[in-house]
Order: C-alpha cells, then sequence, then structure tokens
C-alpha cells in the first residue's frame, strides 16, 4: 500500500491535546511498520476551533492524501467537525460519520438515542453550566423523573471526553464547585445518579464486539488521572464475567455502537449493576489509540496486534478487506 498516502490527524484545540499527541504518534508509527506512506499532521493546541479548520484543511491540501486517519480527541476530532472538512474534500476518513460523530460526543442526544435503543442508561439531568448555586438543587428536586436522585451523583459536561470535568459529589455543599468545574468544559451539565458496579467497556471493529476490559482503578473512579497514570488501574482482558453475562454486555455494546450509528470502531463503557445489568455511560467514537489503550488491548486478545488493527481501521476507510482477513 506504498502508493496509498494516510494523513494521520492529531494534536487539536481540545483538552485532549496530548492524548491525541499519543494517539496519532502509535498510528503513524504502526502503518510505517506495515510499510504505507504516512504524513503526521500536527493541529496546534493553541488553534481556535475555526483557525484549527483552516490548518487542518490546508495541510491535507498539502500532503495530497488518498485517507485520513482521525486520531483527534474530543471536540473539533470527535464532534464531527473534522469529519465535515473531509467530506467537503471528499476524502475517506477513519470512524464515523459526523452525523454519528456529533450525536456520540453530545451525552444528552446519545442518551436519548440510547434509551430509544432499549440500552439502560443513568438517570440524571441537564443544567446550564452559567446556573446559580441556588438554582441547582432545583433542577435534581422538581425536575419530574430525576426528584429522587440521591448522592452520590455524577456531575460532568456534556460534551467532554477523558473524564475532563468529570466529579462525584457525595454531599450536597460539594455541587456547586463540581458545576463549575464541569461548566468550564461547555455551557452544559449533566448531573446523574452514581451507579454502582464493575467498570467495563467494549470496542467494536468491523461491526464485531471485543473481548471485553474491566478496569480496577485504584482510586474512587475511573478518572482522567487513573486512565492515563501508569499504575494507577488494573485492567483485567478479557474480564473475568461468566459466558452469559459476557454475551450480553457485548450485546449491550455493539448495541450501542448500532444505535447511534458508528461505523470503523468505537468502546462503549459501562457499569455492570447487580440490579439493572449492563448500564451505558457513553460511547467513544475515537477512543484512544495509543499502543496500551482500552481497544488496543481488546483487539489483541482476538490476535489483532496494534500495527494490525492500525492499518484494518485504513483499510475500513478505503472500503478495502484488510490484508489479514485474506490469508
Amino acid at each position: 500500500m506504498s502508493m496509498v498516502k494516510v494523513a494521520v490527524l492529531m494534536g487539536g484545540p481540545s483538552g485532549e491535546h496530548d492524548i491525541s499527541l499519543r494517539s496519532g504518534q502509535g498510528v503513524v508509527d504502526a502503518l510505517i511498520r506495515r510499510h504505507w506512506s504516512v504524513e503526521p499532521i500536527v493541529i496546534p493546541r493553541t488553534h481556535t476551533m475555526a483557525e484549527a479548520g483552516d490548518a487542518a484543511k490546508q495541510a491535507l491540501k498539502r500532503a495530497g492524501a488518498d485517507v485520513v486517519f482521525i486520531a483527534l480527541h474530543g471536540p473539533f476530532g470527535e464532534d464531527g467537525t473534522i469529519q465535515v472538512l473531509c467530506e467537503s474534500l471528499r476524502l475517506p476518513y477513519t470512524g464515523s460519520t459526523s452525523r454519528a460523530s456529533r450525536l456520540g460526543m453530545d451525552k444528552v442526544a446519545s442518551k436519548m438515542r440510547l434509551e430509544q435503543a432499549g440500552l439502560v442508561v443513568p438517570r440524571g439531568t441537564v443544567i446550564a453550566s452559567a446556573a446559580r448555586p441556588d438554582q441547582v438543587n432545583p433542577a435534581l428536586s422538581e425536575n419530574g423523573g430525576v426528584k429522587d436522585l440521591a448522592y452520590p451523583l455524577v456531575i460532568k459536561p456534556v460534551g467532554q471526553g477523558s473524564s475532563l470535568g468529570v466529579s462525584i459529589v457525595h454531599r450536597e455543599e460539594d455541587l456547586p464547585v463540581a458545576c463549575e468545574a464541569a461548566g468550564r468544559f461547555g455551557d452544559r451539565i449533566v448531573i446523574e445518579e452514581f451507579v454502582i458496579g464493575r467498570e467495563l467497556t467494549v470496542g467494536v471493529l468491523d461491526k464485531r464486539a471485543l473481548p471485553i476490559v474491566e478496569m480496577r482503578p485504584r482510586q474512587p473512579f475511573f478518572d482522567y488521572t487513573a486512565k492515563y497514570t501508569e499504575g494507577r488501574t488494573e485492567y483485567l482482558v478479557p474480564a473475568p464475567l461468566p459466558p452469559g453475562t459476557t454475551a450480553s454486555v457485548q450485546a449491550a455494546g455493539l448495541r450501542a455502537h448500532q444505535a447511534l450509528g458508528c461505523r470503523h470502531f468505537s468502546r462503549t463503557d459501562l457499569i455492570l449493576s447487580p440490579e439493572s445489568g449492563p448500564v451505558i455511560l457513553e460511547v467513544n467514537t475515537i477512543p484512544g489509540l495509543t499502543p496500551m489503550s482500552l481497544l488496543p488491548r481488546s483487539a489483541a486478545c482476538v490476535q489483532i496486534s496494534y500495527d494490525e488493527l492500525c492499518e484494518q481501521i485504513v483499510m475500513m476507510a478505503l472500503h478495502k478487506v484488510p490484508r489479514h482477513a485474506q490469508v
């Protein structure tokens, strides 16, 4: 495939810039090892969204790319913005379409779609990030179906990833501070119940649910620090679950992928509740793609190496059968 040039987009103006660089560099190295022609494109952190779009557009034109591997995380990369740009340039790209990306990045819209598909999601409500402290508690007590929410509560921004701006609140007096932290990442905040259970994630690759990964963080929950600091989380792959439970969790991950209209790959984070079974937290349309990220860990369980995984994703964007599948 040396005649096909792959532009790998990474960096970007979101809070996940550094993680994106790690994903992008991993992809670049993997594709080079698989003998692809690769053009790394780093979008500066300091750019505005508009500037980032202009920079990406000019860089893609200069590169003369045949396909774009999107290794951007968070706003601009996962919310449909870069996908629309690739579509306008008529360039095939990896991952979900602009429509599915927008839906996946919006925790409110995606939650509604998941519920419509018959999946279980945490109960909660949404408030404006500019809400005064005295408006927060009434939103919890007067908003119909969530009036009986009890502490602890999970507070998070509507449109962010990597657990940025996420807090677990155990007392009413700590709620305004948590809302302020989440409000730094957007104009809407999700307040929802804290679901107790085992933390799991299900990767999907080309319409196939991969082995389940269980995360056992050495702190209250699987936050940014637990995700990206070595030694802060134990990973069990595949997750030690009874066969029937494994099947139901994988089915839930695949249904979530399908409900949002994802393509190529995704990763669904969920809690396995003793009472409710799989409870879907969110669907990541561009999950972390470093060699040690959760999706590659899961793929390795079915003998798909990291390099093969990156190549397979490119081949799907090009509508071709992966090389290892031709053997």
